[in-house]
């Protein structure tokens, strides 16, 4: 409201300056004076007008600019109402399943990996200090019983079949049955497949594989593009 009341009295005023211009020849020093002062008004009404619109039009480019983004981001958005033009998410082979590369969701199931490698290490060193070697011939490579193992990881960790299965999946160990269950099988044998010094420079250089591709500055998924 107040910038039409401004507009108004600055089309009025203008409309008197045009008035009293077309008779400024035969007007007197006085009546010069007072076209002089009402066309300095008009240019800060003008000045007004300008200073009060700004900000507005500001805004205004700012509403219609995050309009325009909800408008895009709910056409690709399969839960949305919006049927228009809706795009296809496209996802390679390689990607499936995975999170999107740079986000935190990455970093933190790499940082899992290196700790889950780390453990693998402990489980296997576990196995070449207290278990017994597997032949003369072949004195690197040792084993356990599974009864013995699960009484020392009561008091290590609670994960002791889960990391069973994921070393042998590397290759690092190998036993009979699909899984381990205290007390029935107490006497299958948990054996090393590799010296535990080719073990600890496997997982070793996995690590430092997923140190070296680890976002510097990870982001939350939906601020990825």
């Amino acid at each position: 409201r107040g910038l039409l009341i401004a507009s108004e009295e600055l089309a009025r005023l203008v409309k008197l300056s045009d008035q009293e211009s077309s008779s400024a020849s035969s007007a007197s020093g006085s009546e010069l004076e007072k076209v002089n002062t009402m066309t300095d008004v008009a240019h800060e009404l003008g000045a007004l007008r300008l200073i009060v619109d700004s900000p507005l039009s500001s805004k205004v480019a700012m509403f219609n600019k995050r309009e325009k983004s909800h408008v895009e981001s709910q056409l690709t958005n399969p839960f949305s109402e919006s049927q228009g033009g809706m795009q296809r998410l496209k996802i390679s082979k390689e990607e499936y399943g995975r999170p999107k590369a740079g986000s935190l969701t990455e970093y933190r199931g790499k940082k899992a990996n290196i700790q889950v490698y780390q453990e693998m290490v402990e489980l296997c060193t576990v196995i070449h200090d207290e278990g017994h070697a597997i032949s003369k011939q072949t004195p690197e490579l040792r084993g356990i019983l599974f009864g013995e193992l699960f009484n020392i990881y009561t008091h290590i960790n609670d994960k002791l079949v889960g990391l069973l299965l994921r070393a042998r999946k590397h290759e690092l160990i190998e036993f009979e049955g699909e899984v381990l269950f205290q007390r029935r099988d107490d006497n299958v044998p948990i054996l090393l497949t590799k010296p535990i010094r080719e073990i600890r420079e496997i997982m070793t250089g996995k690590q430092t594989e997923i140190r070296r591709s680890l976002s510097p500055n990870p982001q939350p998924t939906n601020m990825l593009k």
